[in-house]
């Protein structure tokens, strides 16, 4: 009896990107993520065992969320023979969100086209690596992981092509959800703590206006001008997300009387993240007002 062919060992940078690798690869890929649950990518060191396991790993999916900066030099020595997929190639990409007072356009930036291997910075601006947040980036994502599984095991391309046109029948179900959810909105800005949302705004015409200023706890006078912003706008949604403190964003939401809602980008239940999301900018009830 001939034994099962050996699966596809793969790591993903982050929860989100192993749940997409999941869904394309099903029982053919065993998908391990770098930053675990409740982690920040930003400040993550890959633990000894997962560099460990990353000697046996076929195929690296990276998205550029910071620690990839420092580690993928190791992470690349760890196993010369591993694929690395950056699977921000050919997205358009924008630059990390800044708040900037009195500047409402300012998180609007222009996207970029990425290049293959694109840069994790651009002209001195950090770009936006959650590209995942839009599903209909996910699904461009979904179709390369797609591609390279087939090239890696095309025993099993026909069970990955099937995976993935479910998964794309999937994402574009949730695109039209949100973008009819959303559609007639007045009110399209929402604040958010750290701004990992931008994609998710792009894609259905919203605003996302950060807390944080310069990407650090805003001071006094940051803080008076942005409460101030918020006011003009008639802002009542203030999304965090766990990974950062809090306190600065419930001070906002206490002096423009908002709701302050804990939605996690890095969260592995995607749709009902997203849905999440929506509802809060939408001011519809979410589970935490249960």
């Amino acid at each position: 009896m001939a034994e099962p062919a050996a699966r596809l060992r793969v790591f993903a940078s982050v929860l989100p990107i192993q749940y997409f690798a999941q869904r394309v690869g099903g029982d053919d890929v065993e998908v391990e993520v770098m930053v675990l649950p409740g982690q920040s990518p930003a400040t993550y060191e890959p633990r000894p065992q997962q560099v460990a396991a990353l000697a046996q790993t076929d195929l690296y999916l990276r998205i550029g969320v910071p620690f990839e900066d420092a580690w993928m030099r190791r992470i690349r020595t760890a196993n010369p023979r591993m694929e690395v997929l950056d699977l921000r190639d050919g997205l358009e990409l924008r630059p990390m969100a800044a708040h900037h007072h009195n500047d409402t356009d300012a998180t609007q930036a222009e996207p970029h086209a990425a290049p293959e291997h694109a840069p994790d910075h651009e002209h001195g601006q950090e770009l936006d690596a959650h590209v995942w947040t839009s599903p209909r980036l996910a699904r461009q994502m979904a179709v390369r992981i797609r591609e390279r599984f087939s090239a890696l095991d095309p025993e099993h391309a026909d069970n990955y092509r099937q995976h993935q046109q479910a998964f794309d029948q999937e994402l574009a179900a949730l695109d039209a959800e949100l973008d009819e959810q959303l559609r007639g909105l007045k009110q399209r800005a929402f604040l958010v703590y750290h701004p990992a949302w931008g994609y998710f705004a792009d894609a259905y015409q919203l605003q996302q206006i950060p807390v944080e200023f310069e990407g650090k706890e805003p001071g006094a006078r940051q803080l008076a001008a942005l409460i101030e912003q918020a006011q003009a706008l008639d802002i009542e949604a203030v999304v965090v997300q766990p990974q950062f403190d809090q306190r600065a964003a419930e001070r906002v939401a206490q002096a423009i009387g908002g709701r302050l809602a804990s939605v996690d980008p890095l969260s592995v239940n995607y749709a009902e993240n997203l849905r999440a999301l929506a509802r809060v900018i939408a001011g519809q009830p979410t589970a935490d007002d249960d």
